[in-house]
């Protein structure tokens, strides 16, 4: 199962997976994205692709989500928790409404837990029982960018929901991890090579990686046997300015 699979690193790992010859729920908010991405896959069988629009941020959606996954396929032994959002950027602290930062907080931390918990309760029932849990964290779940403390906010907790996950799946042969992606080139980075605001001040442009980079790093965690686990994988642009963000 991939969440926000109608676009950038959504649709880039479920189309990698679906190339190596997994069968892949897509969730989204949209329905007309997420056939995209179906259309563009080289699954062997329609049988492969699952599309189902989701809010993950709502508990009704993600538990109807789970019950077609396990309708479809029968068991579930990977969910990458991706939907998320940046928010309204360049909103200094002072200034952002609070209907905005419960927006961010309800996709990207409330829908990563709602989705994780589903699939816990899944894969403890499963025989054979377990599977795996990758989370979508981020550079920022290290070190923020100026006016992002929502989404700053939501990966570093995102952080601690993948170390506490990490240690109740062991019990059940769940494995969690987290990968930290870093100007992977997707449409929410297209700022990047445009100028984007640095933390002296300045607007500076950002180097990008090619976001199938991200994706093969995903089917590398996804394809470990579950007595291996990456805990925490960084995969970036290798001159973005992280290490002291300049």
């Amino acid at each position: 199962m991939v969440t926000g699979a109608g676009s950038g690193i959504g649709r880039s790992v479920a189309l990698e997976l679906l190339a190596a010859g997994w069968s892949v729920a897509l969730a989204g908010r949209r329905t007309e994205t997420l056939e995209e991405t179906a259309a563009l896959a080289s699954a062997s069988s329609d049988d492969a692709v699952l599309c189902v629009r989701t809010d993950v941020s709502r508990p009704e959606d993600v538990s109807a989500l789970f019950s077609r996954v396990a309708d479809a396929f029968g068991r579930l032994d990977l969910l990458f928790n991706n939907a998320g959002t940046f928010g309204p950027g360049g909103v200094p602290v002072e200034e952002l409404p609070y209907d905005a930062w419960r927006h961010v907080v309800d996709t990207n931390l409330n829908g990563a837990f709602l989705c994780a918990q589903a699939a816990f309760r899944q894969m403890k029932e499963q025989d054979p029982q377990g599977g795996r849990i990758i989370n979508n964290g981020s550079i920022s779940a290290h070190a923020p960018r100026p006016n992002s403390v929502a989404y700053t906010a939501t990966k570093h907790a995102l952080t601690g929901l993948t170390k506490a996950l990490s240690l109740d799946g062991r019990p059940y042969r769940i494995a969690v991890g987290q990968i930290d992606i870093g100007n992977a080139a997707t449409d929410m980075t297209e700022r990047m090579q445009s100028g984007i605001l640095q933390a002296n001040g300045q607007l500076a442009t950002e180097p990008v990686m090619d976001v199938a980079d991200v994706a093969r790093t995903v089917r590398h965690m996804a394809e470990l046997p579950l007595e291996a686990n990456v805990q925490f994988a960084t995969v970036l642009a290798t001159n973005m300015p992280y290490v002291g963000r300049g």
